[in-house]
């Protein structure tokens, strides 16, 4: 299974379907909000955003979608990548709310070789999320630097760092 592209791979105008999709729950929102201190009602209080705010139910945190996005994306897009440089640009279309599911994919906008290293190149990408009915609520654009085939293959291969198994000896097996 890939996890990620080199350079190589990457082909201007491509377009990468992540999958699966994700179902966004009341507790997936809840904790993220959690963890990243945003207390706002109208993610947290079904009260408040029921009855002050036009949705009438809480709305899924923006920055969940996106952060679910960018996961969804890293089997196809960054799952090599050297480092994330740049998020250039992200719109929150539509809300999104408990129950939603969301689809992503990116897109290869451009990709050039870096300047300064010649075992690396620069993608960039534009990354769309769907709600099951094919409302678009989240576009990104970002800038990923990944590795060549030759930075690959110098730092161990596909897989570098992965131990092998040791064998048994007879004498365990047999117990």
């Amino acid at each position: 299974m890939q996890f990620g592209r080199t350079y190589e791979e990457f082909e201007v105008g491509a377009t990468y379907k992540h999958w699966p999709g994700k179902t966004v729950t009341e507790y997936d929102d809840h904790l993220f909000c959690l963890l990243t201190m945003n207390h706002h009602p109208l993610h947290m209080d079904s009260n408040y955003a029921e009855s002050t705010t036009d949705f009438g139910k809480n709305v899924v945190v923006g920055n969940y979608i996106y952060s679910l996005l960018l996961g969804m994306s890293v089997p196809d897009v960054s799952g090599k990548a050297i480092a994330n440089l740049e998020i250039e640009s992200l719109k929150h279309v539509a809300p999104t709310f408990h129950g939603d599911t969301i689809y992503g994919e990116t897109t290869v906008l451009d990709k050039w070789p870096s300047k300064s290293k010649n075992d690396r190149g620069i993608v960039h990408v534009e990354t769309k999320g769907y709600k099951q009915d094919g409302t678009l609520v989240c576009v990104f654009r970002r800038k990923v630097m990944v590795p060549t085939e030759t930075y690959i293959k110098e730092r161990g291969g596909e897989q570098p760092g992965r131990p092998e198994p040791l064998d048994i000896p007879k004498r365990e097996q047999e117990k």
